[in-house]
């Protein structure tokens, strides 16, 4: 008698290579998946910096904390930051770094988004500033005239604009 079909053993090794593929398969969907919510809680962390730094820019007042610290709730979830203010060279003018971390104030870790400003108050009146002739270098700027100062009509340049780049 001469009967065809798979032994048992054979059966049992395709099944371990099955498992093993789908195994490996749902490795690898566990791993984008995690890569995905970690990318999207490092978007909101930035977000929510940046937020912070406008904030800051227009002083508005802080909520959700005191002094340099706060929580808040966004995109349905807890969160923390950090506002630290620094002197610059530039005595009117102060650089601000804004750290967010994912959860509430007591979480642990590395922040999951850093994001640096500056603030101050005007280096110069506007307007008062050199406009810039690229073909030429840096020209002042003669009140009330759009010409070039120290240009030709026709010489292949651009005419400066007062407060302004050509």
């Amino acid at each position: 008698m001469s009967e065809r079909g798979f032994t048992l053993v054979e059966v049992l090794v395709a099944l371990l290579i099955v498992a093993l593929g789908l195994a490996a398969l749902m490795t690898t969907i566990g791993s984008a998946a995690n890569t995905s919510a970690i990318l999207r809680d490092k978007t909101i962390a930035e977000w929510i910096a940046m937020n912070r730094l406008v904030e800051v820019r227009l002083n508005l007042p802080q909520t959700g904390g005191h002094g340099n610290r706060a929580e808040l709730r966004y995109a349905n979830r807890e969160w923390h930051y950090d506002t630290r203010y620094a002197n610059t060279t530039v005595p009117s003018m102060r650089r601000v770094t804004v750290r967010v971390w994912a959860g509430k104030r007591g979480t642990k870790g590395a922040p999951l988004a850093e994001a640096i400003g500056f603030v101050g108050t005007d280096v110069a009146p506007p307007g008062s500033s050199n406009a810039v002739d690229w073909t030429t270098g840096s020209v002042p700027v003669t009140s009330g005239t759009a010409a070039a100062a120290g240009t030709t009509a026709g010489a292949g340049t651009a005419p400066n604009v007062p407060g302004g780049l050509p």
